[in-house]
């Protein structure tokens, strides 16, 4: 059920947009990461150490990701029987749930505690849309390289490196992917600096980026299937 992959835009896009929003989240929601949920296991360590504030919502970032997970493919295999684009579709419920995310934001913050009822619940939702972001990715677009979570990227673009230094500068072997997969690192690292600059100029106001971001991938997947579709 893999989409076309000659196409590197949606992807790389997506990976833009998990730093984009891991990072704002970082910032207003007192520490939460969005997309690298695992990561919330230090940061409510380090709450609870501390004493600081989003020790909740870190804690329920988790199983609030495992449940949107197992939802989208349920969802996804029941779509499939009847429709074709089903990441399309699925991708448009993570667009909703950006703008539901960023009126939300706007609306209720800043945040100044974690545990608070209106972080939490602004935090769970842009969790929500990065685990379908997470599953749609790893379903459809399996052999692109993650979009969140560069830390097994940047470990194997190493070793093919470490490869090609063993063969004495033989690029045949390990071929594109060390290139692909820097790239994919490259536009990660440019969201988390995008949104670090946005969120200190404008705070709440940064979280009106992804949605555009989601809808501008969302588009080029229209027009490609619109282009495979015209072809003799």
């Amino acid at each position: 059920m893999a989409i076309d992959q000659n196409r590197p835009l949606v992807p790389l896009l997506l990976s833009f947009s998990a730093g984009y929003v891991d990072t704002a989240g970082f910032l207003a929601l007192q520490g939460l990461f969005t997309a690298h949920v695992t990561g919330n296991f230090v940061t409510f360590g380090g709450s609870l150490a501390l004493g600081t504030s989003g020790a909740l919502a870190k804690l329920l970032a988790l199983p609030v990701f495992c449940a949107v997970i197992v939802a989208v493919r349920i969802v996804g295999t029941l779509l499939s029987k009847r429709w074709r684009p089903v990441f399309e579709i699925l991708l448009g419920f993570k667009i909703l749930l950006l703008i539901v995310g960023a009126v939300l934001a706007r609306w209720l913050g800043p945040f100044h505690d974690g545990d608070s009822p209106q972080a939490v619940l602004t935090g769970m939702v842009f969790v929500s849309a990065m685990a379908i972001q997470n599953a749609v990715h790893r379903v459809y677009l399996g052999s692109a390289p993650p979009s969140t979570l560069m830390t097994g990227t940047t470990t194997q673009i190493m070793i093919d490196l470490a490869d090609i230094i063993a063969r004495g500068g033989d690029e045949r072997q390990a071929g594109a992917r060390p290139g692909k997969m820097a790239l994919n690192v490259v536009l990660f690292a440019l969201g988390c600096g995008a949104a670090a600059l946005l969120f200190m100029r404008f705070t709440m106001w940064c979280f009106v980026l992804p949605p555009i971001g989601g809808v501008a991938a969302l588009g080029i997947r229209f027009a490609d299937r619109e282009t495979d579709s015209n072809r003799p």
